[in-house]
């Protein structure tokens, strides 16, 4: 119990921006994990409208890939970007690794195929409602893509706070490109990681406790948004 009110302390001086070195984690992991979240959004949805309203060869194939990817362990693709961000790697040159650039790029890595797979599964009941008569009306790729983007704006933004979620929870791959370097890439899924092999627990839990109210942040925002739509 006395590390529980410790750590409970601690998370109120946090919050109240008591403690500028756990304030500095905090701000850097939601600056890391939005940045992530947003490219990923970025990237996913022209690719999930691609695959609702296309019909190509490799459509069913990239279908079960988006999905199957959910599963990517996090510390494989933390190696992966490892390799190409060391200095022998193929993105060597842009000197990212242990920097929050190469952090974000592994959450993005992570966030990409959930807001693929479930982009399209909100895209494509709109798609069937729509197609005829955009059809009809002569509307190219483009203007059916924005169509459907305008349609499921409640579903997608649900979409963009999955992939929030996901990359604000993840810990083994930016752990292998960020080095968990304080003051520069310490997040707050590494520092209680780095905390609790310490044996500082009260420091550990009120990570926790601030990251846990994060999530639960994101969860009662995408409920309200699925009551909404």
């Amino acid at each position: 119990m006395t590390d529980l009110a410790e750590a409970f302390l601690l998370a109120l001086r946090l919050i109240g921006g008591a403690d500028p070195e756990l304030t500095r984690i905090v701000g850097l992991s939601l600056r890391v994990s939005g940045s992530a979240a947003l490219f990923a959004f970025l990237l996913g949805l022209p690719l999930a409208a691609l695959l609702t309203i296309g019909r190509f060869r490799s459509r069913g194939m990239m279908l079960v890939l988006a999905n199957a990817a959910l599963g990517l362990p996090p510390v494989v693709v933390g190696l992966v970007c490892y390799l190409l961000l060391s200095r022998s790697g193929l993105l060597g040159p842009l000197g990212w690794l242990f920097r929050p650039q190469a952090m974000v790029m592994a959450q993005t890595v992570l966030a990409l195929p959930i807001v693929t797979a479930l982009a399209h599964r909100a895209l494509a009941p709109q798609w069937e409602e729509v197609r005829d008569p955009l059809r009809i009306d002569g509307a190219g790729p483009f203007r059916c893509g924005l169509e459907l983007v305008r349609m499921a704006r409640p579903a997608l933004a649900t979409v963009f706070l999955a992939a929030f979620g996901r990359a604000i929870a993840e810990v083994g791959a930016i752990l292998v490109v960020g080095g968990n370097i304080r003051g520069e890439t310490r997040t707050m899924t590494t520092a209680i990681a780095l905390e609790t092999q310490k044996g500082d627990l009260p420091l550990a839990l009120a990570l926790g406790f601030i990251l846990l109210l994060v999530c639960l942040g994101v969860s009662a925002a995408t409920l309200l948004l699925d009551r909404r739509r």
